[in-house]
């Protein structure tokens, strides 16, 4: 009788100690509530280098079930569809989310373009070279009917550019230890054409260009701080 009750007393002090830290690891501090404020239609440039938006292509759009769902996750959306003098477009779509906390995490173009009903028939994972440091992206292919889109994009958590999925999962555990609540951005670029290679050029120039036309500030929440460097 008298083992049983120890043993009891043991366990219950254990259960309470598990409890208390977990309370304690909890994150609750959002880092966006410490940042500057920013604003994604000013942040981003509508011209530079030999880009311009054009507002005759769009991006693609979310059914009305997708659409309610990134109103939840997201602060912040844009999307633009740029031209150069050549007839080449570009389409970007930036998302971001001050709370990536677990339930509230960002929603990567892998899923936006399934529920569209594209065929992923490529899915890679690829480095982006920049004058300010590799930025690690994911390249798709989506395939509908007649139409061939490949997609460029990553994700940002907190400071730093990750790779999408576990990269996230990663810096989210590291984000929690200290109790904070990091937020995201996704950035994504797309082309229509069955020329993969050529798709994946054009885009990186594109972005490239953007990102040498931006701020240092503002380019360096587009990278993520570990990245951005000039």
């Amino acid at each position: 009788m008298k083992r049983t009750f120890v043993a009891s007393v043991v366990l219950g002090a254990a259960m309470a100690g598990a409890s208390a830290l977990t309370g304690a690891l909890a994150p609750a501090r959002k880092t966006a509530a410490v940042q500057a404020p920013f604003d994604l239609e000013t942040m981003i440039p509508r011209r530079f280098g030999h880009w311009r938006v054009d507002g005759t292509v769009a991006p693609v759009a979310p059914d009305a079930t997708q659409q309610a769902l990134i109103a939840t996750l997201y602060d912040q959306t844009l999307a633009r569809t740029y031209a150069d003098a050549d007839g080449r477009r570009v389409m970007l779509s930036i998302a971001y989310g001050a709370d990536q906390s677990k339930q509230l995490q960002l929603h990567l173009p892998d899923v936006c373009y399934a529920a569209q009903g594209f065929d992923l028939v490529r899915d890679r994972k690829a480095l982006l070279s920049t004058r300010y440091g590799s930025v690690p992206v994911k390249r798709l292919v989506g395939r509908r009917h007649a139409r061939t889109e490949p997609v460029t994009y990553w994700v940002t958590m907190g400071d730093k550019a990750v790779t999408a999925g576990l990269g996230q999962k990663y810096q989210r555990f590291l984000y929690g230890l200290t109790g904070r609540i990091p937020d995201g951005m996704l950035v994504r670029v797309s082309t229509v054409g069955a020329d993969e290679q050529g798709a994946w050029r054009a885009q990186d120039r594109f972005l490239n260009q953007l990102l040498d036309a931006m701020a240092p500030r503002d380019r360096t929440r587009l990278l993520g701080a570990s990245t951005g460097k000039d």
